[in-house]
C-alpha cells in the first residue's frame, strides 16, 4: 500500500513538472483513513455484525449470533460463546445451556429473559472441539463493549472466564474469582460457572445459586 502511495504521488510531481511547475503547494495523495467506528444502536450494530468478516469465524459459522433482551436491562449476561444450536439457529442460548440459564433467571432471580440482556464474548461459533483463539477474542471484544455501552447496565454476570477476562483484564482461573464481585467504572461484575460448566458438573450448581443470590441483593 505504501509503495502504492509513493507512485501515486510520483507521478503527480511529474505532471506538475511537465507542466512548468517547480515548486507545488499542492497535497500529496493521501488514502482515506478507514472508519472503525461502531454505530449507536443496537439494530444497527447487530447488521453490522451480521456482515462482519474480520476473522476466520466467519468462513465456519452459520448465523452470526448478537445479543438478545431488554435494551433497558440493568441485569446483563455475557457467555463466551455461541453454541453448536446457537450457530444453526441464530438465538443466543439455545439447548440444555440456554434452558438451564431461563431456570436460573426465573427460579432465583425472579426473572425473565426479557427483562435481562444475553450476550456473548464472541459472536460467532468456532471449529468443534476447538478452543477461542485471542485473535477472535479481540475481534469481537468492541461489539461487546459498544453492547454494554448501549444498554448501560448496573450488574453484568459473566459466564466462564473468557468474557470476565476480556471485561477486566484479568486472566486469573475462574476457581480462584468465582462469587468475587469486581467493580468497574459504570457497573458491577459477578464471575461465576458457565451453564455449560454445570451441565457437567452438577455440583457446581449451589455456588452458582450463593453468587445469583448475592446478585439478587444487588438488584
Amino acid at each position: 500500500m505504501k509503495n502504492l502511495k509513493n507512485a501515486l504521488l510520483l507521478k503527480q510531481l511529474y505532471q506538475l513538472k511537465q507542466l512548468g511547475y517547480q515548486y507545488t503547494s499542492v497535497s500529496p495523495y493521501r488514502e482515506d483513513e478507514p472508519n472503525f467506528t461502531l454505530p449507536n444502536t443496537l439494530s444497527a450494530l447487530k447488521n453490522q455484525a451480521r456482515e462482519c468478516h474480520l476473522c476466520n469465524l466467519s468462513k465456519s459459522r452459520q448465523k452470526v449470533v448478537f445479543g438478545e433482551g431488554n435494551p433497558d436491562a440493568k441485569l446483563m449476561i455475557i457467555g463466551d460463546e455461541p453454541s453448536s444450536s446457537d450457530d444453526s439457529t441464530g438465538k443466543i442460548f439455545t439447548g440444555r445451556a440456554g434452558e438451564m440459564l431461563t431456570k436460573m433467571l426465573e427460579n432465583v432471580l425472579g426473572l425473565s429473559r426479557n427483562d435481562v440482556y444475553i450476550t456473548n464474548l464472541l459472536k460467532c461459533k468456532g471449529p468443534t472441539m476447538q478452543e477461542p483463539l485471542p485473535s477472535h477474542a479481540h475481534t469481537c471484544h468492541p461489539y461487546l463493549l459498544k453492547e454494554i455501552e448501549l444498554i448501560k447496565p448496573k450488574i453484568i454476570i459473566t459466564l466462564g472466564a473468557l468474557a470476565y477476562e476480556y471485561l477486566t483484564g484479568d486472566d486469573t482461573p475462574m476457581e480462584k474469582i468465582k462469587g468475587i464481585i469486581n467493580t468497574q467504572k459504570n457497573y458491577l461484575i459477578m464471575p461465576t460457572y458457565h451453564t455449560n460448566h454445570l451441565l457437567r458438573n452438577p455440583g457446581a450448581k449451589k455456588e452458582v445459586f450463593e453468587h445469583l443470590q448475592q446478585v439478587k441483593a444487588l438488584i
